[in-house]
């Protein structure tokens, strides 16, 4: 999306916000201002570092909601304040952003506000699971391997029928991170 857009020549910035601990999302998303806490230091954060660009905040249900809001109000206003800033400071990025689950869901248990989920809901696509999808194995197996033998620094091999059919059978809990995984492991 990003590198087809008219953003392409701006920043693409991905954040798996399930990676972050909960008390640093605040100051990794807007930034800090020196003295704004004890030890802080003035830092930009993702969305003015992404300006004119896109952001992925995958797995945004993993934001915690008193966050969320402010997130909203980013998205409302195109303004961002750094923790201990005073100034509000202009940004226009493309938020892009992905859950492991559905997101009516999310919004139904409370671990998404409502405005949040129509702010971002502008446009929809749904990926079913790879098992839901086998024609895409073969694909997907031969673009992850052709990827990784070019890091190794070794000749590309070719899955034999009996590789690819274990391949198409399997069932994929772990959906495409595994089969890259283990496209991967045997590639090593």
């Amino acid at each position: 999306i990003h590198y087809k857009s008219a953003r392409r020549n701006g920043p693409f910035l991905a954040i798996n916000c399930a990676t972050l601990p909960e008390s640093l999302f605040e100051a990794i998303l807007f930034g800090t201002e020196r003295g704004g806490f004890t030890g802080a230091v003035s830092k930009i954060g993702l969305f003015e570092q992404a300006n004119g660009g896109t952001l992925l905040l995958d797995e945004i249900n993993s934001i915690p909601t008193e966050l969320q809001a402010k997130l909203l109000r980013v998205l409302q206003e195109k303004t961002i304040r750094r923790i201990g800033g005073i100034k509000d400071i202009p940004v226009d990025v493309r938020i892009i952003s992905t859950t492991n689950e559905n997101p009516k869901e999310i919004v139904k248990t409370g671990k998404m506000r409502l405005d949040l989920y129509y702010r971002l809901n502008l446009i929809y696509l749904e990926f079913p699971p790879l098992r839901e999808r086998k024609e895409d194995i073969p694909i997907l197996a031969n673009y992850f391997l052709n990827k990784i033998v070019r890091i190794l620094h070794k000749e590309t091999p070719v899955i034999s029928g009996e590789a690819m059919k274990f391949l198409m059978e399997y069932y994929y809990p772990g959906n495409i991170m595994e089969l890259k995984n283990l496209i991967e492991r045997m590639a090593l």
